[in-house]
């Protein structure tokens, strides 16, 4: 097993999840297994809890897990499922270490940052590794190198090294390179003493990546070669870039990929980015534009919705058009109305959230969609608001809404679910992780799903149908999506609003849970109760986006 440190200096936010997302990217694009792991200083145990203005999105992963934004990434970037081990806070491992204790594991010993929290660290790292049965495992240390929160991550990243080797441990330190306008220059003073920082702490970085708002002329790599006692071949200059997918074709041109290869004692193999390159190309050369509009409530932090944006390049690109996105605040609509906002909108938008902040904003928006025929797409959150608008402005149930929002409503459209009723504790107790959910045959949903949307490499590797898990009875598909909520369709509604048009074409097998909702007579109003951006891929889109820019672009529809 081999292992890769990234690690950051100078100040945090320098794109460190970029480097080790594409440091991965080019190890499988050179035919090794990777898996990437992320361990963060905060004293929350995961980030179920908190707020989006304070971290951004939470991305869930199969198996239940409310993480860190940056899984996300790795999961764009690899193309390799993540997991419960793959995010680590310093609250959990806290957490784990405190319990132990109590339950006498340490025999009396007095618990300390060292030996046990490395130790710890130390034993997730490797079962992490272990349970992926990958090649490299990539590990992030969140924050910079210096952090007190974080000392005890580098501390156990040096016994790491010092127990297995340099052959199996390499160290990656992410710098920055400040731009001084007046004097029209780099420089390298930050990076010196972020390298010497590292160095206090027993660790000599082993490359070197230079981050910096301008162009990096090779002197400038030289001089921290020379400095930082660094092989020059080892500093990778990583300007600001247009797009994050072209980091990694960046990243090739480098020896990076060569050197790591070398280092780590395996065979040197050139990283195949053809797939890459082609996406680059293809976003490069895009002209024609969509408007969509995004009907959220956290629309001052892009990374709230960072899932669902790259989903929606991932399906636009792939339809060669390029996506231009209006954040569009629900609470704008409440006031102005949607005639005077979404009148130029191409397509329509309401991601998951919790809170009635801006309700009345997305009803308003998704009745616009429905009674102009635009594309509407919803998101977890976005399909309850589509079956109260439903509910409402065609069933004629006035007051119809969700219980989140009314507990008092006389038509409760969306409820609690059942096992949900007995619980108070906040984090981690919501319906989490991939359900299986089975299609109806005969409907937008199914059209999506069977609809291949593989890029030129998943052609002879990957399955065009990489979403369907297998087929069901008759006609029926199963597939399996990621879920975080704590609401659901009431089904005492059900045969109303379907004998209105309302159409359910996903369900739990057991036919109980609503999973997607989608209207008769519409050109693409489709909605699902998981998140299905968690599951899109750069260069494979998810078939519910993929299908709600086709109908955008007028393909397939005929009324």
């Amino acid at each position: 097993m081999k292992y890769i440190f990234v690690t950051g200096g100078v100040l945090s936010g320098i794109g460190k999840w970029i480097s080790a997302a594409s440091i991965g990217t080019l190890m499988e694009m050179s035919g090794y297994r990777v898996s990437i792991q992320k361990l963060d200083g905060y004293l929350n145990v995961d980030p179920g809890t908190m707020s989006p203005f304070e971290h951004g999105e939470v991305f869930v992963t199969d198996d239940g897990a409310e993480t860190d934004l940056d899984l996300g990434h790795y999961e764009r970037f690899i193309d390799e499922p993540l997991n419960t081990h793959s995010s680590y806070s310093a609250g959990k491992l806290y957490q784990e270490i405190l319990n132990r204790e109590r339950d006498g594991q340490y025999l009396g010993k007095t618990v300390q940052i060292i030996p046990h929290m490395t130790n710890l660290v130390k034993e997730k790292i490797r079962k992490a590794a272990e349970l992926s049965e990958c090649d490299i495992m990539i590990v992030e240390i969140g924050g910079t190198v210096g952090d007190m929160e974080n000392e005890f991550y580098v501390e156990a990243a040096r016994q790491m090294r010092f127990e297995l080797g340099a052959e199996n441990v390499q160290f990656f330190h992410v710098t920055l390179l400040p731009y001084i306008a007046a004097s029209k220059e780099l420089k390298t003073k930050p990076t010196q003493s972020a390298i010497r920082d590292l160095r206090s702490r027993g660790i000599q970085a082993d490359f070197i990546i230079l981050r910096a708002d301008a162009e990096i002329p090779a002197e400038i790599c030289e001089k921290v070669s020379l400095f930082c006692d660094v092989s020059v071949e080892r500093v990778i200059p990583a300007p600001t870039l247009d797009s994050i997918y072209r980091v990694p074709v960046e990243f090739a041109k480098t020896s990076l990929a060569s050197e790591l290869q070398k280092r780590l004692g395996l065979a040197v193999k050139t990283p195949d980015l053809s797939d890459w390159e082609e996406l680059v190309n293809r976003m490069k050369h895009t002209t024609e534009e969509l408007h969509i509009a995004m009907v959220g409530k956290y629309n001052n932090l892009e990374d709230a919705y960072i899932s669902v944006v790259e989903a929606i390049k991932s399906a636009a690109y792939h339809q060669s058009v390029k996506p231009v996105i209006h954040w569009i605040d629900a609470e704008d609509i409440e006031r102005n109305g949607t005639d005077a906002i979404l009148h130029d909108m191409d397509a329509v938008l309401v991601p998951g959230g919790f809170g009635n902040r801006g309700i009345e904003g997305k009803i308003l928006a998704a009745q616009y969609a429905r009674e102009h025929k635009v594309p509407y797409l919803g998101l977890c959150l976005g399909s309850q608001i589509m079956a109260i608008e439903f509910a409402r402005n065609v069933c004629g149930l006035a007051g119809a809404n969700s219980e989140e929002f009314d507990e008092q409503a006389v038509h409760k459209i969306v409820h609690f679910m059942a096992d949900q009723k007995t619980i108070r504790q906040k984090g981690g107790t919501m319906r989490l992780g991939a359900y299986p959910c089975i299609i109806q045959p005969k409907t937008l949903a199914y059209e999506a799903y069977l609809t291949p949307t593989f890029s030129t490499r998943g052609e002879g590797e990957k399955s065009p149908l990489l979403h369907v898990m297998e087929k069901g009875q008759g006609d029926e598909v199963i597939i399996s999506e990621r879920h975080r909520h704590r609401y659901e369709f009431n089904n005492r509604y059900r045969e109303l609003l379907e004998s209105k048009g309302f159409i359910i074409s996903g369900t739990s097998p057991d036919g109980e849970l609503v999973e997607i909702v989608e209207l008769r007579d519409h050109p693409c109003m489709i909605a699902a109760q998981f998140h299905p951006e968690f599951k899109s891929r750069p260069n494979r889109p998810h078939p519910l986006f993929d299908i709600w820019i086709r109908r955008m672009k007028g393909a397939g529809w005929s009324k």
